[in-house]
């Protein structure tokens, strides 16, 4: 309950332009200061800044005009991490959603590693240039880093999808993912990321749902597994996703993509209806969670449909000539 009254206050601040809660506060800034700064030499000292190009034609073999698909956000989004474009998260929702729908799927990438919120004003704008039929944005992490005001964050994620609405494209957002699970954090600095994180993913949710989109979930998708098998679902870095992690965020997110475009619905368990800040709340403890509005047609409703999806289609990898090789996503054997 109190966090589901922390997402309705952030919300509610977003809403009358109030700054809402930071994500870190001044005096507990001050304290981690000097652990956050070794953290982010480890980060900084082994990421590969140059992301895999991924525009283009994805299942160039099928029949059927292409459908348009733009990707947005932050490095997560861009694929900083991998060298291949067939590992990133984008790559692997083209080739999969190329396979799922049986046509091929043109590829713009418009996300910028360390973007914030703010800067998709300017990427949506970029992506609106093609056209898209669909979108999703995976953004979060550096405002929760950068400290700033979740209520200004989701202000900005809210136009976002206002806009792409506005033009036709149906949304599907991977809410801001967990940071209590990047390894170089230590407590209690990983114990408040983690808080902060999931206080920005509900208050995600809420204010994309009210916006006519969708959320998954990322949470701690790639913490748990982290901890079974270590530098299996991380880069180098430690802190963006691998091959393997990426795999398991397009997994995630794919099932969602398919059914936002009404293309055939896969097996789902778990469903129900609950009031949104609930909804929300819920779903930013569990990954892999989708959140949709009612099915009544009221995106500004006060209930939810909470879900987990099973049984969609597993991303398949692009071949050397972008045709589209329907094999299962790597580390999802």
């Amino acid at each position: 309950m109190l966090r589901a009254l922390t997402t309705r206050r952030i919300v509610t601040a977003a809403a009358f332009g109030g700054g809402g809660l930071t994500v870190l506060g001044g005096l507990t800034f001050a304290l981690l200061v000097a652990e956050a700064r070794s953290a982010r030499r480890i980060i900084q000292g082994s990421v590969n800044f140059l992301p895999p190009a991924t525009d283009g034609l994805y299942g160039r073999r099928l029949p059927g005009e292409p459908i348009s698909f733009a990707m947005l956000g932050d490095s997560t989004a861009a694929g900083i991490g991998v060298h291949e474009p067939e590992e990133t998260a984008a790559g692997l929702l083209a080739s999969g959603l190329s396979a799922s729908a049986g046509r091929p799927v043109r590829l713009t990438n418009v996300a910028v590693s360390g973007s914030r919120s703010e800067a998709l004003r300017e990427q949506v704008s970029q992506a609106l240039e093609a056209g898209p039929e669909i979108a999703v944005i995976m953004i979060g992490a550096n405002d929760v880093t950068a400290r700033i005001a979740a209520a200004e964050s989701v202000r900005h994620l809210e136009e976002a999808v206002r806009r792409l609405r506005e033009a036709g494209c149906e949304v599907v957002v991977g809410t801001c993912p967990d940071l209590g699970s990047v390894e170089p954090l230590m407590q209690p600095l990983r114990w408040i990321a983690q808080r902060t994180s999931r206080q920005l993913a509900a208050a995600q949710t809420v204010v994309v749902v009210q916006t006519g989109g969708r959320t998954v979930s990322l949470g701690d998708l790639l913490g748990r597994d982290f901890a079974i098998e270590p530098g299996e679902f991380f880069s180098a870095d430690r802190y963006h996703p691998s091959a393997r992690g990426y795999g398991a965020a397009a997994a995630a997110l794919l099932p969602s993509v398919s059914a936002a475009l009404g293309l055939e619905p896969e097996a789902r368990f778990g469903e129900g209806v609950l009031p949104i800040y609930l909804a929300a709340a819920s779903a930013a403890e569990k990954p892999g969670t989708e959140v949709t509005a009612r099915g009544d047609g009221a995106s500004r409703s006060r209930w939810a449909t909470l879900l987990r999806r099973t049984g969609g289609a597993a991303p398949a990898r692009p071949s050397s000539d972008g045709s589209t090789l329907p094999e299962v996503a790597p580390g999802m054997a």
